[in-house]
């Protein structure tokens, strides 16, 4: 690295937990016997995902059971129950981690095994099995306590409570009949939706496949190339260690699907370097804590949800990652933006002292770190599979870094295999362990329920339902990670938001008189004078009115008849991204701002204040999903998409002038207030008059401030 060192974390204090999105205090196994242990079983469980995934041939049930026990064993090296002091007493803990660690393990095991006597049983559980299940139950509770605090571990204990104890006794419409403590405890494990059932098997396939490509991509200097590549681009002009700040995050996005990791990665460079050229450290901290949010949004390698929704949706992760690039853009960029307008205000410049020329950087070796990208994006495109894909573009990254400096042998690969393993802990344990509250939301029904609260709540109102979604992303958010909140919402609240998407088209095609008149005998289930005014025009208040009027399993039969199956499958990608990005708000919006958190330690900031910072740097958070929401910024035509793109470009723009009261220039009171309704105008969805004007506005101002702002500049300079 030119110019500035890593700085290593104090090795006493707290550090940053990379593979999740909190602060821990972890053991540094890597050393000594007990870190020959650990990377032993790490590089087992590596190879073990990577070839049962190639050849196959095991069944689901192992494949997520061996998932788990590898990785509750290794949270159990990695990541102590207590926090001893002491040599002796912290070698007294590792001992009872390793052996907790065996026993949760071998129950995992055991359990997987004793599937076939179980059913030959009529499913009925023997006192052995009770114990197995006690005992992986408990472990999974511990284990996310350890990595990421109660909250989780809260919810799987009511979870497992509601339908068999306290169901009962509540009224209303959460009241449960209740089932046997044996069916609950059976599907808790076996069922589709439990800990060993779809979300399991997307953890120990898709997602840690992509996380251990990441790893290698690390491991192979790719990190250290897009850092270059960043400063090599940006550092020269004005704002430029912001801007290889956002840069170099939205980079390393592709590779990493943490925030924290890409936080501790990029920030120990950026976070230095803007502070050098005059940021203020809490700002420093916050463009760096916002751009390494939207690493999860950023395609190829997005969070894990990212896979989740995928399974979710049954849309091809391909897709997903299609549709995301350019709202991931228009993130970045809003982010940018902020960064630019702060620079011009302190009145900053570049990066201090030598920056590398672009093509210095890339003859380091720097196109042999696009080739496994390439690989990965092509056989996608080709219909491999992700996981098929994932692990040709591990090999690749192998075999192109031979053509670099920093070329891969066996121990390096051990390395690598040892770090997405290490990354991976987090992930595994709590994706397991979440299945046991999903199965509970799908068994009771309450999925169901919540989706009918928030439709009676919101009153049909899209934009009331995106913000008690936002609200309810908010308040999980501050205990859980990203992912199991969204996995929550999106098991709670997508159908509803779904409907509510659709219902939107509908009456636009109400309005429009596209309705087909065949459709008319469906509608006058609910209402027969509604036959009369179908295949015409309508004012939209009354298609609206007549939607709303509607019972919903009405509409449920007319949806397809009246909408393309394209339409509805974008309505229903439009819903699951909406609470995805929403789910990204907890790492920067205070109290609980993990990601700001870890931020602000590297700037030295303090932590609130930092917080509050990037929540007003990642307004892109709450912009995008509108626009998903409103829009066919997912679904809609090429065109259509990359013109709804360069409006929320400048939209986020205006916003971000607005807010700061400065473009390229001051702004005054009375053009402030000019760009924020200019921005509002091109944000306002389905108007393009308003859209029009707006941008002739804020492009009027713009191109008005860089004016002044050059006449400021000949004004500073003395004359020779």
């Amino acid at each position: 690295m030119n110019a500035v060192d890593k700085q290593e974390p104090d090795a006493d204090g707290p550090m940053v937990d990379v593979e999740g999105e909190r602060e821990a205090t972890v053991r540094p196994v890597e050393e000594g016997m007990f870190g020959l242990l650990f990377s032993g079983l790490a590089i087992a469980v590596s190879l073990f995902h990577i070839v049962a995934n190639l050849a196959g041939t095991i069944s689901t049930l192992w494949l997520t059971g061996v998932h788990f026990a590898g990785f509750a064993f290794l949270c159990a090296l990695r990541h102590p129950a207590i926090h001893a002091k002491t040599a002796s007493r912290r070698r007294a803990v590792l001992i009872f981690d390793i052996l907790f660690g065996l026993i949760v393990a071998g129950a995992t095991l055991g359990l997987i095994g004793s599937e076939n006597a179980i059913y030959a049983r009529g499913v009925r559980l023997s006192a052995t099995e009770w114990v197995l299940i006690a005992i992986v139950l408990i472990g999974a509770i511990e284990f996310c306590r350890r990595t990421t605090g109660f909250i989780i571990p809260t919810l799987i204990v009511i979870a497992l409570t509601y339908p068999v104890w306290w169901g009962t006794w509540i009224g209303g419409v959460f009241r449960f009949a209740g089932l046997s403590v044996e069916t609950v405890a059976f599907r808790t494990i076996f069922a589709d939706e439990g800990m060993f059932g779809s979300i399991a098997y997307i953890s120990a396939t898709f997602v840690f496949l992509f996380i251990l490509f990441g790893a290698f991509l690390v491991r192979s200097g790719a990190g250290d190339f897009i850092i270059d590549l960043a400063r090599a681009v940006a550092g020269r002009i004005v704002g430029g260690p912001g801007f290889v700040a956002v840069f170099a995050s939205g980079l390393t996005g592709t590779i990493s699907g943490s925030a924290v990791a890409n936080t501790v990665s990029t920030g120990v460079i950026t976070i230095p370097l803007m502070k050098r050229t005059g940021f203020p450290p809490k700002f420093a901290a916050g463009v760096e804590a916002a751009s390494s949010t939207g690493g999860q949004l950023m395609p190829p390698i997005m969070g894990a949800g990212a896979f989740v929704m995928a399974n979710y949706t049954q849309i091809p992760y391909l897709e997903i990652a299609a549709v995301s690039v350019l709202p991931a853009i228009v993130y970045f960029l809003s982010v940018a933006f902020y960064v630019r307008i702060e620079a011009k205000k302190q009145n900053l410049t570049g990066i201090d002292g030598d920056t590398p020329p672009v093509l210095e950087v890339m003859k380091r070796g720097g196109p042999a770190f696009l080739i496994p990208i390439a690989v990965l994006i092509g056989l996608l495109i080709y219909g491999f599979t992700p996981v098929y894909a994932a692990s040709w573009a591990i090999v690749s990254v192998v075999v192109s870094s031979w053509l670099t400096p920093n070329r891969m042998g066996p121990k390096a690969i051990m390395e690598a295999l040892i770090l997405g393993a290490k990354n991976m802990v987090m992930t595994g344990v709590l994706l397991v362990s979440v299945g046991a509250v999903v199965n509970v939301i799908a068994m009771t029904g309450i999925g169901n329920t919540f989706s009918l609260m928030i439709a009676d709540w919101s009153g049909g109102n899209l934009l009331i339902a995106v913000t008690l979604i936002a609200l309810a992303s908010l308040v999980l958010g501050m205990g859980l990670p990203v992912t199991a909140a969204y996995i929550v919402l999106a098991t709670l609240s997508a159908p509803a938001l779904h409907v509510l998407i659709q219902n939107g088209h509908l009456v636009s095609a109400l309005a429009a008189g596209t309705v087909p008149i065949e459709t008319g005998a469906i509608f006058a289930l609910a209402d027969p004078t509604i036959l009369a005014r179908l295949g015409a025009p309508m004012p939209i208040e009354e298609a609206r009115a007549i939607i709303e009027a509607t019972p919903p399993e009405v509409l449920a039969l007319i949806y397809p008849q009246v909408l393309n199956p394209a339409v509805i499958a974008a309505a229903l990608l439009s819903a699951h991204m909406i609470i995805f990005w929403l789910s990204q708000d907890s790492n920067v919006t205070p109290p609980v701002c993990l990601t700001a958190f870890a931020a602000a330690a590297i700037a030295k900031s303090p932590p609130m204040a930092t917080g509050v910072t990037a929540w007003k740097l990642a307004k892109g958070l709450y912009i995008v999903p509108i626009l998903f929401a409103y829009t066919n910024f997912i679904g809609g035509t090429p065109l259509e998409v990359f013109t709804i793109f360069l409006i929320a470009v400048l939209g986020v723009y205006a916003l971000g002038a607005t807010i700061e009261g400065h473009m390229e220039a001051p702004l005054g009171w009375p053009l402030r207030i000019l760009t924020g309704a200019a921005g509002i105008a091109l944000l306002w969805p389905n108007t393009p008059l308003l859209e029009a004007g707006g941008a002739v506005i804020i492009i009027a101002i713009f191109l008005w401030s860089v004016r002044q702002d050059r006449a400021r500049q000949k004004v500073s300079v003395p004359a020779s």
